[in-house]
């Protein structure tokens, strides 16, 4: 997948592999439709942050789902 374009498949792409990652229990609270593509460099870099790593500590994850928080549409 070349996550250079920005898509909204490529956004559903990383938010699902995210998610997977991070094992969020409340999936329904990240979903592709919060986010454009205005912040799509910011997402793929999270991404590729998560992607890099198998294993996150508590406070690791916060962070992680707080920056979501922070890139979603308003």
């Amino acid at each position: 997948m070349d996550l250079s374009q920005k898509s909204p498949e490529n956004v559903e792409f990383m938010i699902e592999k995210i998610k997977e990652k991070l094992r969020v229990v409340n999936v329904g609270a990240i979903k592709p439709s919060h986010f454009d593509g205005e912040m799509y460099e910011e997402l793929r870099d999270i991404y590729e942050m998560v992607d890099r790593k198998n294993h996150f500590s508590p406070s690791e994850m916060q962070a992680i789902v707080e920056e979501l928080g922070n890139l979603r549409k308003q």
